[in-house]
């Protein structure tokens, strides 16, 4: 579905010191600087797949998603999106593709949501069986039946944005790019916005490219992530199998009674107690290595000794996950 090869793009900026004298100098003579945002970026995304296209700030996301989209034109390298060239068959591509974008708009400000509807509707040539189709859907399954006769001026964040992912969805695209698309949201607004996401992927086999600093979003919604920093892919991989090669320890918390009261509790090798609190019935905070010590070995070890009454297993967030892999390759 997207296949990207040694895709590379850099710009050319202007840069000066603070202050009148400098900018008087910058005006005759000024200093340029080539910045690399993008350097030999090759992935593939299968049809139907949902991926989380991490990085820090200025590590070239927003450049590649521009690409794919067809906004921008790289230096050198491919991309085939359903064997379309973004930059050079801009017309057929966007009429396949969503995007949305989460601080900019592609709502007419002043105009009730329903209008602005229609107005995409006449842009993308959607037929009108197929428009009223994907507004009865995208009202019900976003909670837009209220709001539609309402300007985009005066809807929450939350409402706007559930209305500009129905909007980059009403010519039905196979392919949706989400670029923060939760940023600013509430709580439940967030949950709603994920859901949706999932119930798309999973209804019409939507291929999704996420980008967001919200590793929330990425853990709720992708099995898979790549993740560029300087321009560059540093690692691409089940979202999983990363967590589990970053954290391999568990913080294990168990509430039991002892078979044997007061005696001392054997653990496995590479499980080690951080806490103890009562007798008789006790509850036991563990941090155990799953490297040297599966949490299924753990569980027969401690039901011989103790008989349980409630056990959980907490794994190292996805921050921490993320923290861990940008000082691992220094971005």
């Amino acid at each position: 579905m997207i296949d990207v090869q040694h895709l590379s793009k850099s710009f050319t900026v202007r840069r000066r010191e603070a202050g009148l004298k400098n900018a008087a100098a910058a005006f005759f003579s000024p200093h340029r600087e080539t910045v690399h945002a993008l350097n030999d970026v090759s992935f593939h995304i299968n049809s139907g797949e949902m991926v989380g296209y991490i990085g820090p700030n200025g590590a070239g996301k927003s450049t590649t998603i521009k690409i794919m989209t067809g906004v921008l034109t790289p230096d050198s390298g491919q991309c085939s999106i359903d064997g379309r060239t973004p930059w050079k068959q801009r017309k057929a591509h966007v009429s396949q593709i969503g995007v949305v974008f989460g601080q900019r708009s592609q709502l007419w400000w002043d105009l009730p949501v329903g209008d602005s509807f229609r107005l995409i509707r006449d842009i993308y040539r959607v037929p009108e069986s197929e428009y009223i189709k994907n507004v009865r859907e995208l009202s019900e399954m976003l909670s837009l039946e209220e709001i539609l006769k309402t300007p985009a001026r005066q809807l929450s964040l939350g409402q706007r944005m559930r209305c500009e992912i129905a909007a980059s969805l009403l010519h039905s695209p196979k392919v949706l790019f989400l670029d923060e698309p939760t940023i600013g949201l509430d709580a439940a607004s967030k949950l709603a916005v994920r859901e949706f996401i999932r119930s798309l992927n999973r209804s019409r086999g939507t291929t999704i490219l996420l980008t967001t600093h919200d590793m929330q979003d990425i853990e709720a919604l992708t099995q898979r992530i790549i993740l560029i920093g300087d321009g560059r892919i540093l690692l691409d991989g089940p979202l999983q199998q990363l967590k589990d090669s970053l954290s391999p320890v568990r913080t294990v918390t168990v509430l039991g009674r002892e078979k044997q009261s007061g005696a001392d509790i054997h653990l496995p090798e590479g499980v080690t107690l951080r806490s103890r609190q009562g007798e008789g019935t006790v509850r036991l905070t563990l941090a155990a290595d799953t490297r040297l010590a599966p949490v299924p070995a753990l569980i027969e070890a401690l039901s011989r000794q103790i008989e349980l009454f409630d056990l959980s297993v907490d794994q190292a967030s996805m921050d921490e996950v993320v923290l861990s892999l940008y000082r691992r390759y220094q971005i």
